[in-house]
This record gives structure tokens, sequence and C-alpha cells, in this order.
């Protein structure tokens, strides 16, 4: 493959809807049935309330993202915005964060895609379908982001309508047992409570990882300073509805959180509601979810590592590289299917441990520099926007964080440990800023 060092812009291909649309696919709206039994556990139940908690949280911080995303119109995410209204150093320690997440996202992606395909295909073994996963979605992501996206556009239509048709099924199965459809139990009951809540909204929040990653397009959207902010609002706020009435509706036919089998409860309601031939439906739901949630993901892995190779945190000539004839960053998404081959090695529960350590100490550090840039600019713009709502983002992040497990934690500091070793060669000592490129666009 012939590559390039000269070009060092993406091409602006993108509109409002390729962006939401990719941002809906990271997301994966049918993984709020994967992880359903184990936030009803968590709360006693009170499932949609936990999302309706997330996803107030998640739009104070998919505010910030906006604010920002407009002022650096760059990829690289958080990474980019912190080193931009903080400090190069501390943009440096963000990234280097967030990378654990962008980078080992994918492999979990496709470890949980595999394992479904193994367990109805157990002559099959794992191996085969998680190389088969690495192996399409990479050659995707390198013939380009617009092929990536036409993609995206067939497997999230297919993704929403196995989601229509498990709704419409538990509101008919409520309906034919002479249940009611409009309570409130959902919501809140006799044995939930406030910190129960929150803990599920912890984990809720996990559904939202996404949202976020749609500002490593911002090079290749036009009029990225408008388009970006807005999709990712759309993305956190439609992404909370598809959640929220989808878990109210599965906790109408299963109320409470007790499951005879917490990871597979909504496997189970399929069957309730649907007999064999809405379980197969719904397996291929999944298998089509992973999917694209791996595309999606693979590829903001892979323009994370162009925007840290471009400045030289990461080695410059290996990640800046760009295919001459698709202007995608090839090596980058070449080793983000590389690192997705740990997935041989580890189980779903031990890869999906540690991913999160990355993403609330961005979502803490996007929160914290609109206010750190709205003091050093001269207090431009309105006050509620710029302090008040990215002050309650950080405050929830920070909650959220604390709710990781010992194991997440500990992982996530020695990641970062490593990052400040490097940083400290980068910046000699943290005397000098770690290197970086300015550009135009």
């Amino acid at each position: 493959m012939t590559t390039t060092t000269h070009e060092t812009h993406l091409r602006r291909t993108l509109g409002l809807g390729s962006v939401t649309l990719f941002g809906l696919a990271y997301m994966a709206p049918m993984i709020v049935l994967g992880t359903f039994g184990v936030i009803a556990a968590a709360t006693a139940g009170a499932t949609p309330m936990a999302y309706l908690v997330a996803t107030v949280a998640m739009a104070f911080t998919a505010n910030s993202y906006g604010l920002l995303s407009r002022r650096f119109p760059v990829a690289g995410s958080a990474y980019t915005y912190a080193r931009e209204a903080i400090d190069g150093r501390v943009g440096f320690l963000v990234g280097w964060a967030v990378l654990l997440d962008y980078l080992f996202l994918p492999m979990v992606i496709w470890l949980i895609g595999a394992s479904y395909l193994q367990s109805a295909f157990p002559g099959v073994p794992v191996w085969v379908w998680i190389v088969a996963f690495i192996a399409v979605t990479t050659g995707l992501n390198v013939i380009g982001i617009k092929v990536a996206d036409k993609v995206n556009l067939v497997l999230m239509a297919f993704q929403i309508l196995v989601l229509v048709i498990f709704v419409a099924l538990c509101v008919g199965h409520v309906a034919g047992s002479g249940g009611g459809l409009l309570t409130a139990s959902p919501f809140a009951n006799a044995d939930t409570s406030v910190g129960m809540v929150g803990a599920g909204a912890a984990i809720a929040c996990y559904s939202f990882l996404g949202f976020d990653a749609i500002t490593t397009l911002t090079e290749e959207a036009r009029n990225p300073q408008h388009t970006i902010p807005r999709a990712i609002m759309l993305v956190a706020l439609v992404g909370g509805l598809i959640f929220v009435i989808v878990t109210y509706v599965t906790t109408l036919v299963h109320p409470g959180g007790v499951f005879e089998h917490e990871d597979t409860a909504a496997s189970d309601i399929a069957l309730t509601i649907g007999g064999n031939l809405f379980v197969a439906v719904f397996l291929a739901g999944f298998i089509v979810t992973q999917f694209a949630s791996g595309i999606a993901a693979q590829a903001s892995a892979a323009r994370l590592m162009f925007a840290m190779g471009r400045d030289g945190v990461l080695p410059r000539r290996v990640f800046s590289r760009l295919a001459d004839r698709f202007s995608t960053p090839w090596v980058a998404i070449i080793v983000s299917g590389v690192v997705g081959l740990g997935g041989l090695f580890l189980s779903v529960s031990t890869s999906t441990s540690f991913i999160n350590f990355g993403a609330f100490l961005a979502f803490t550090a996007v929160n914290v520099s609109v206010i750190v840039l709205w003091f050093r600019k001269g207090r431009e713009g309105n006050w509620l926007r710029h302090i008040v709502a990215p002050a309650i983002g950080a405050a929830v992040t920070i909650y959220l964080f604390t709710q990781l497990d010992s194991h997440a934690l500990i992982i996530g500091s020695v990641w970062l440990v490593i990052g400040i070793v490097i940083l400290a060669f980068l910046s000699r000592g943290f005397r000098r800023q770690p290197p970086e490129q300015s550009f135009d666009e």
C-alpha cells in the first residue's frame, strides 16, 4: 500500500446525519438489552430511572464537548481539548488515559460478538469469529469512512428494526396479559433507593460511550463548527430516549431485579415475548450491533492515534501516515486491529473492567477544560453553559469514576503511571511542553 507523509488533513465528506449515525452506531443501541439484567438487579427494577439519570448527566458533558468542538475543529477529542484549553502536558495525559478506552473498546466489542456467535455455533472456535470481525472491520475502515458510513446505515437500520419489534412485542405481551402500560413503578418502587439508582446510573453511563467519539471525526465533517456540536447532543439525547423507552417496556414484562441469569436476562425475555423465531432474530440483531459498533470504535481509536502521532507524542512516522488512495490513517487502523487480537486471550469480564477508566477521566477533563478556557479567554460566552453546566458535568463524572471497580482503578492507574513516565521523557522532566504541531484548517 502506498502512503504519504505530506498530507496531514482528512477529507471532509460527512454531514450531520452521517456523523449522528456514526455516534449512534458506536453507542450500539441494542447493547441496552445486553446490560438490562445487570442494571435491573442493581436498581431493584428501576432500570429506566437509571437511564434517565444517566441521560441527564451525559447531556451536561455533551454540552462541553459541543462547545470545545466548535472552538477546536480538529481530530483528537478530549486529548486536543485538554491540550489547548489547559496545558500540553495535561492534554497528553488525558489522551494517554482515553487511549486505554479507545484502544481496547473495539477488542471488547469484537469479543462479545464472537462469544454470541460461538454460543450459537459451538462447532466453530471463538478465535475464528474474532479474526473475522477484525479482518472485515479493518478492511472497511482502511477503504474509508464514507464506505464505513454506508455500511453503518444498513446495519443501524436492521438494529433499530429489531429494537422496534422487541418493543412492540413487549407492549403486546403486557396488554395481552392484562397489565397496565402506563405506570411509575419502573422509575420508582418500594424496593429501590436513591443510592441504588445512582449505582445503576453509573453502569448505564457505559452505554453512552461513543457520543464523545464523534469529535474524532471533526476533520472529516462538513461545516464542523455546527455539525459536530449538534451531532454530539443529538446522539446523547436520542440514545438516552431509546434506552429509557426500551428498558421501560422490558421492565413491564419482567418487573423487579431478580433473574435466573442476569447476563442473559434480555434473551430470556425475548423468548417469553416472541418465541424461538424471535430469539433467532434477536441474536442476529446483537451480532449486527457488535459489528456496527466495532466499525465506529476502531475508526475513532485510529483517529485519536493519528492526532497524537501528528503532534509527535506518538511516533509521527508511524501514526501520522495516511493512505494515498483512501486518505485514511491506515497504520493506526491496523494497530487497532492487532490490539483486538488480544481478545483471543481475554474474557469479556476481564477486558471490560478497565476501559471505562479512560472514558470517565476524559469526560471530567473536557468539563474542566470548558471552565478553564472561559476564564483564560476573557470570560466569553454564557456563564451558565461555560461554568454551571460543565461544573455539574464534572461533578457527575467524578462520582461515576468513584463507582468503578477495583480492577478498573488498578489497571487504569498503572496505565496512567506509564503515561507519566513517557511524558517525563518527552517533556524533559516536565520542564517543556510535549511535541505539538499546529494546523491552519
